[in-house]
């Protein structure tokens, strides 16, 4: 696809984003409020508390034991099959396609691009803080545990905490998060609360991930979701760059060639009382070109405007006659041969055998 194709095809999707919303947002965006404070500071420290339990191998990683030899998916093997499409809904690919498909509708509804954007920080999130935690600890899951009663712990696994259960709760609680009303907010909140606990029960009926290691992802997941307002003015942000981005991409296609980027310039204007001042421009080209030329320039300024401005070209002859075109010019070439008569030839070869020939 042509490049003037791809330019013109995002001028339409925004030019629908500079219009005004449909229906204006019935909630502003969310704030860092004092309850929201609470909650993560609580969510934060049963983070903490279950990392501590794992690594000094305490009750909960007993816990983690008796449940893998107890064998859900044995116990009650008719629910295998629905629950292995279940747990699909915590699976970062199509989760992530299935959210940012409705995210985007919503961002041309509302002719925003924040819903897409928070997606993204998100996601960035959920992957930088879930995969250090995953790397560092190196757990090893149920099916490939070594020794018994051991928490398995710094032995090259990456299952701790569980990224499906993290991934769920931050997917699906995006849209709760993004809500425009108090009522669908609550909705959202109570369904992906639903789909996150059903995802982290799954993956421990289906033997793939311990129950600290669920627990930890709910925490994981639920503290990237309290902590997104601390990242509202960098969403914003993006946003302006986005759209500055667009305005530059539009220049561009309109003169052919890439404007500079919008800086600030310092172009000398003179005053009435004959000082030069500054002040800055987006394009000092223009200002210059219509600045008065009939002004009376003193010294200084004369000198400034030399420094300022480039070298002068020469200036053309100008002559007095017409100027003829070449057709019409007199011919300088001589009429005859260019070679002398063969006398004189003669005569100037007998010249110069009679020369003296020098210091002789």
């Amino acid at each position: 696809m042509r490049t003037d194709q791809i330019l013109t095809r995002l001028e339409r999707v925004f030019a629908r984003l500079d219009r005004e919303p449909e229906r204006p947002a019935h909630l502003q965006t969310p704030q860092m409020s004092r309850h929201r404070v609470v909650l993560l500071g609580s969510t934060l420290a049963f983070y903490l508390a279950i990392v501590v339990a794992v690594l000094t191998t305490s009750w909960l990683v007993r816990l983690d034991w008796q449940i893998m030899f107890f064998r859900p998916y044995e116990q009650w093997p008719q629910l295998h099959a629905f629950l292995d499409y279940l747990v699909v809904l915590g699976q970062r690919g199509p989760t992530a396609v299935m959210v940012a498909a409705w995210l985007g509708w919503r961002s041309w509804r509302q002719h925003t691009l924040r819903p897409m954007i928070t997606l993204g920080v998100a996601l960035l999130l959920l992957n930088v803080t879930v995969g250090a935690v995953k790397l560092g600890l190196g757990r090893l899951g149920p099916h490939y545990a070594t020794e018994i009663g051991s928490a398995e712990l710094f032995a090259g696994g990456d299952i701790f905490p569980s990224g499906h259960t993290a991934n769920a709760v931050v997917t699906w609680g995006i849209l709760a998060y993004l809500a425009s009303t108090v009522v669908t907010r609550r909705v959202l909140s109570v369904v992906s609360a639903v789909v996150s606990l059903s995802v982290g029960a799954t993956t421990v009926y289906l033997g793939t991930h311990w129950v600290s290691d669920v627990l930890l992802g709910w925490s994981a997941g639920l503290l990237i979701l309290l902590a997104l307002p601390w990242f509202e003015p960098l969403i914003a942000r993006v946003e302006a760059y986005v759209f500055e981005l667009r305005e530059l991409l539009r220049r561009r296609a309109e003169t052919g060639r890439m404007p500079a980027p919008v800086v600030t310039a310092l172009t000398p204007l003179l005053s009435a009382g004959g000082k030069w001042q500054l002040r800055p421009v987006a394009d000092p080209v223009p200002e210059l070109a219509a600045a008065p030329a009939a002004q009376p320039a003193t010294a200084g300024a004369v000198t400034a405007v030399a420094a300022h401005s480039p070298a002068p070209r020469p200036a053309a002859h100008v002559s007095g006659r017409q100027h003829v075109i070449r057709s019409e010019r007199t011919p300088v070439t001589p009429v005859g041969s260019r070679r002398p008569a063969h006398g004189e030839r003669a005569a100037a070869r007998g010249a110069a055998a009679a020369r003296p020939v020098a210091g002789g």
